[in-house]
Parts: structure tokens; C-alpha cells; sequence
């Protein structure tokens, strides 16, 4: 009788439909990258032998340091929520490196901590956009902003960017796309999917553009400690530098090669810090608790030692990817000097972007990134390849390319 029941139940699940999804849900976009990853990873699954140079993470893993003091918080102690915007220590081991590393001095309580650069992408445009806002960022740049802006109702205005501005904003740009509804313009630097910086000058006439407008500047330095030094050899500089009240958003993802362990930060404005542990604690409560007081050996003199030793490796790979390009005939028409991406034309292939991606998975069992993940400016020509892989994954992952480039 009870699996007569339980039947009936599960057939009238099946036979009635569920209720409509929100237009948000319906209108999502897939973020590719993630989706040719998982494709790679269950062809690994079946044994195939797939080279995957499509995600945007490091193969160091945690610093050493951090993986002690994490083991040590899993020793049995009380893991107890924090408070919403991060444990106090952690916020100011953030302030001082800004200090060490970029020379700007920062308040302790202006530093947010969040559950990855996601999470500081989210608040920051939950603090800041309202529903019918206009948005300004890059094309190609981050999916996942324009995903977040449409969650808040904000329309995202895609500024097409080429080469010619490596791929970023400058203050002719917006001024030529800005409209009465702008409220705010977000930056990322270096790009992704093209790692390169903005020229600094260029960030400021930026910022000094949508700061006369009365409009928010949100910039994302997720990447900013993997990016070469200023021509003149100096430290590389934050926004802050030269916009004290910009918003800054950024991860322990990349520089410390902690993707999985999803801890990041904001940097915010002292005048809306009340309003920001308001949204925090209703949308995650706290980032994980063991998480932020590892993170605190992510500043130790070693860490980062380790940390500027692996930067240093990553110059070697991107030089490895660079020449491999070329020498298949797909260079770069602007090379990296941040984070670890190449992103690469291929027009000359004959092949869209989207099917060029397909092809090298399916028959050379590469898998790399294709720019419709980027918006929709270089949606069908450009490809980006990540060179967080090994040499040796490099390496073989561009003769296989350029085998498949043969048979076209």
C-alpha cells in the first residue's frame, strides 16, 4: 500500500509541470569555459588523454603555508560563524599588503572578505545598481559581471574593444557610449580573457570620466599581482592609487592558487560599509570560517616568496605560449603582461570560435576557451588559451593544435 502511494506520488511529479523559472534563470547565459571543462574532464573520465588549457586555474595549488593552517583548523576546535565582513585579523593582513606591495594606505574596515571574487563581484553590484541602470565594461571581458548586472535589473552596455586599446576602456570610449542612465563602470585589469593591463593614465581618465558623471567604479584587481612591473620597473599600482572611493573587488583564486578554496575581498567606500554588512549577512552570512584564518599565512614573508617564485614560472609559460602560437600561425595581436591568458584570432582558420573550440576538443582533445564567453565583439573570432597549465602541457596542447590546424 505505502509503494502504491509512493508511486502515485512520483508519477504525479512526472506528469505535472513544475512552475516558471525567473527571467534571470531563463535568460542566463552557460559560461563555456566551465562547461568545456567538464566535457574535458569526463573524456579524461573515459580515458581519453585531454590537455586542458581552458580554465583560468593554476596547477600550484595552495601555497604551502596555507595548506598547514588549514590542516591545523581542522583539528577538532569550534569553527563558529565570523562576523559578516571577515574576521578582523584577516582585514588588516589585507590593508597592510596594500600597503607593502601597492603603496596605498587603507583602513582595515574598508576590506570586506567574501566567499571568492564572485562573491565581492555580487556585492558590489548589489550595493550599487538599481533595476533600468546602465552598466559599462570592456567587450571581450569577465562573463560572469554581465550575468551579476542583469540579476540586479541593470542593463549592461558592451563597449567593443580592440587590440589597438588592448582590449580595454579609456575615457574617449566611454565618453562615446555613456548614457543619461550610467550608473556605474566596471574594469578589469589585467583582462580576462586577454591579460593585459590598462595603461594606468588610461585607468585614471577612466575613473576621472565616470567619477564627473557621479557614477560608481568598480574595478577588478583579481589578477593585478600577476601582472609584469610598470615599464619604469616600479611595483604595479591598484586603482586606488589614483581613486581612493573606487571599488575594488578581488581573490586569493589566482596569485595564491586557491580557486577551490573561494575567499576573496572588496574594498569599499567608508560611507556605505553599513550598508554592505547588511547585504553581506543576508546574502552569505560569513565566508568560511577555517578558510579566512588560513588565509592569514598567505602574508607570511614565505608565502609570498613562493608566491613571486611561481609569477616568475608563469613568465616562462606565457613565453612558451606566445612562441607556440606563432609558430602554428595563431599569434596574439597583443601580448599578456598579467594574469595568464592568451587570446588569440582564429579567422584565418576558416573556422568560428565556438567551432574551433569544439573541433580541438573532439579531435585534438585540447580544450581552450572560446571568446563568446567574452561577449559578443570577439564572440566568433577569438580564442583564449590559459597558460596556468604546465610547460609540459603547453607544450603538447599547441602541437596538437597546430596537428588539427593541418587537416582543415
Amino acid at each position: 500500500m505505502q509503494e502504491n502511494s509512493a508511486q502515485t506520488t512520483a508519477t504525479t511529479h512526472q506528469t505535472h509541470a513544475l512552475p516558471s523559472l525567473s527571467k534571470r534563470a531563463r535568460e542566463s547565459n552557460p559560461f563555456r569555459a566551465m562547461a568545456i571543462g567538464e566535457e574535458a574532464d569526463r573524456m579524461i573520465a573515459q580515458g581519453v588523454d585531454v590537455v586542458k588549457l581552458s580554465l583560468g586555474e593554476p596547477d600550484f595549488g595552495a601555497p604551502q603555508a596555507v595548506r598547514d593552517a588549514m590542516r591545523e583548523q581542522c583539528d577538532g576546535r569550534p569553527l563558529p560563524y565570523t562576523a559578516a565582513l571577515g574576521i578582523p585579523g584577516l582585514r588588516e593582513a589585507i590593508a597592510r599588503f596594500y600597503e607593502q606591495r601597492h603603496h596605498v594606505q587603507l583602513d582595515p574596515k574598508r576590506v570586506v572578505i567574501t566567499e571568492g571574487g564572485s562573491a565581492a563581484l555580487l556585492l558590489a553590484l548589489a550595493l550599487t545598481v538599481n533595476e533600468g541602470d546602465d552598466v559599462i565594461c570592456a567587450d571581450p571581458s569577465y562573463p560572469c559581471n554581465r550575468e551579476l548586472v542583469r540579476t540586479f535589473g541593470g542593463n549592461i552596455i558592451d563597449v567593443p574593444t580592440s587590440a589597438s586599446t588592448r582590449f580595454h576602456l579609456n575615457a574617449d570610449l566611454l565618453n562615446a557610449h555613456w548614457t543619461p542612465r550610467t550608473r556605474a563602470v566596471m574594469v578589469t585589469s589585467p583582462s580576462n580573457p586577454a591579460g593585459t593591463s590598462i595603461a594606468f593614465d588610461a585607468l585614471k581618465g577612466v575613473c576621472d570620466t565616470a567619477r564627473a558623471h557621479n557614477a560608481w567604479r568598480i574595478v577588478d584587481e583579481t589578477y593585478l599581482d600577476l601582472a609584469d612591473a610598470e615599464p619604469d620597473g616600479s611595483d604595479v599600482r591598484s586603482v586606488l592609487s589614483a581613486d581612493p572611493d573606487a571599488i575594488v573587488v578581488s581573490s586569493f583564486s589566482k596569485y595564491w592558487g586557491m580557486t577551490g578554496w573561494r575567499l576573496g575581498w572588496a574594498v569599499l567606500p567608508e560611507a556605505i560599509l553599513h550598508e554592505a554588512d547588511n547585504l553581506a549577512t543576508n546574502y552569505f552570512l560569513c565566508a568560511h570560517t577555517p578558510t579566512q584564518h588560513a588565509a592569514l599565512a598567505c602574508f607570511m614573508p614565505q608565502t609570498l616568496e613562493e608566491c613571486e617564485r611561481r609569477r616568475q614560472e608563469l613568465l616562462v609559460r606565457r613565453g612558451l605560449a606566445l612562441d607556440g602560437l606563432a609558430s602554428i600561425g595563431l599569434p596574439v595581436e597583443v601580448e599578456p603582461n598579467g594574469a595568464f591568458y592568451a587570446y588569440f584570432n582564429v579567422s584565418s582558420t576558416g573556422l568560428d570560435a565556438w567551432t574551433f573550440c569544439e573541433r580541438a576538443l573532439r579531435e585534438a582533445h585540447v580544450a581552450l576557451t572560446p571568446g563568446a564567453d567574452f561577449g559578443p565583439a570577439t564572440a566568433h573570432t577569438h580564442v583564449r588559451l590559459s597558460y596556468a597549465a604546465s610547460r609540459q602541457a603547453i607544450g603538447e596542447g599547441i602541437a596538437r593544435v597546430g596537428q588539427f590546424l593541418t587537416t582543415l
